[in-house]
């Protein structure tokens, strides 16, 4: 059996009371989806969660799951990334990328001179934000859109940013 090619879709937050919830912030499209996945997996690919219930509350999905009886023991796993195996995610648009897939592309502005790398994708509810970081000096945000990004080459592992509109 082959190695899972493996996603990051959720990470362990903030125990909720004492009786074993806590927050999971989920990095899906629709947090709720990371629901339609179990077990959820280590960053080695082992199953590492089996949610049992879950809840929104407050724009917040909090969950109960297997072998978490109570706040010690979210505790113990406070922090843990959570991945799904790509093979299980559904086929994605044309113009639609998974945040994995960015991170670490090379940049380059549209003379074609490279300007620096993707760090992240975050997304703050005004739309996706490439967090770059140039050659030189600190990082930045560009906001992800067509205009600002006309090309994505998952191949090659780049991507071209127009920067004249900034």
């Amino acid at each position: 059996m082959s190695k899972p090619d493996l996603i990051f879709v959720a990470q362990i937050s903030a125990a909720v009371g004492l009786q074993g919830e806590f927050k999971l912030l989920s990095f899906m499209d629709d947090p709720f989806s990371v629901l339609e996945y179990s077990p959820l997996l280590n960053e080695k690919g082992e199953p590492a969660l089996v949610i049992t219930k879950a809840r929104e509350h407050k724009g917040t999905l909090v969950v109960k799951a297997e072998g978490v009886p109570d706040r010690t023991a979210v505790d113990r796993i406070k922090g843990m990334k959570l991945y799904i195996d790509r093979a299980d995610l559904p086929e994605i648009d044309e113009d639609e990328y998974y945040i994995t897939d960015l991170i670490g592309m090379k940049v380059f502005d549209t003379a074609g001179a490279e300007i620096g790398r993707i760090m992240n994708v975050d997304n703050f509810g005004a739309g996706d934000l490439l967090d770059i970081q140039p050659l030189e000096g600190p990082t930045y945000y560009l906001l992800f859109t067509a205009e600002n990004v006309p090309e994505v080459n998952l191949a090659e592992r780049r991507i071209v940013v127009d920067l004249s509109g900034v």
